[in-house]
């Protein structure tokens, strides 16, 4: 066991380093010699620096949604409005009325902004639970391992705090205002006989998207640990991914 999981930790230092050639073999070489293993490379220590690269990765996500235009600034988590709406909301803009449209998708994002720091307890307290074997799973894993264990670990919770901090924020930023004079606007419009729009819980819905929106960002920064050099700014991470 104590021999799969430091060589599961060469894996990931492996994806830590520089892509040189030879430089995985050099490595290998001195992470499986019995000294190394015994001195720096234990379980514990391994596990340590793993849970330091995932806080890390977690902070950077988090941080980057939560800034003004985290959401919808970024083409890759904006927040739209679902198709079901988005034909009235289409024509309400030949009608005239775009601004109110844009106003709903502007105060949204605004919202999800607004709710995403509370997901940094959550994580934290997954990675403090993150047991060894956890820990093998993701080192093992690759691609989108950790994103996976994550979500699956925190999603139902994040769920019910996001929530209601989403209203909230909508109640302030005026999303909730918005949204329902854009339905005014379309019911009072004379194609709204063509097309009723359906019942929406838009908080559900825009505290949905904005954890899929995180999750996403989760997992880029995750790759980026996986592809390229990690920040490695203290003696924990040093020690375990190296100083070079």
């Amino acid at each position: 066991m104590k021999r799969g999981c430091c060589l599961a930790a060469v894996f990931f230092i492996y994806m830590q380093s520089p892509c040189q050639a030879g430089i995985f073999d050099d490595v290998l070489h001195e992470v499986i010699s019995p000294a190394r293993q015994q001195a720096q490379l234990d379980n514990s220590t391994v596990v340590k620096g793993l849970k330091e690269a995932l806080a890390t990765g977690t902070e950077r996500a988090v941080a980057e949604v939560a800034k003004p235009d985290g959401y919808f600034g970024n083409q890759l988590i904006k927040i739209l409005l679902p198709s079901k709406v988005q034909r009235a909301a289409d024509l309400l803009g030949t009608l005239g009325y775009q601004q109110q449209v844009d106003e709903v998708v502007l105060t949204m994002n605004r919202a999800a902004e607004k709710a995403a720091p509370k997901a940094a307890a959550f994580f934290g307290d997954a990675i403090r639970k993150m047991t060894v074997e956890d820990a093998e799973g993701i080192l093992r894993g690759g691609g989108a391992s950790a994103t996976e264990f994550f979500e699956k670990k925190t999603r139902p919770q994040l769920f019910d705090a996001f929530k209601p901090s989403v209203s909230r924020s909508m109640d302030q930023v005026g999303t909730t205002r918005a949204y329902k004079e854009m339905l005014g606007k379309y019911d009072m419009s004379p194609l709204a006989a063509l097309a009723g729009i359906p019942s929406l819980d838009l908080d559900a819905y825009v505290t949905n998207k904005a954890l899929d929106g995180l999750f996403k960002m989760v997992a880029e920064e995750e790759k980026k640990i996986r592809t390229n050099p990690a920040a490695r700014s203290t003696e924990l991470l040093r020690k375990v991914f190296g100083s070079n």
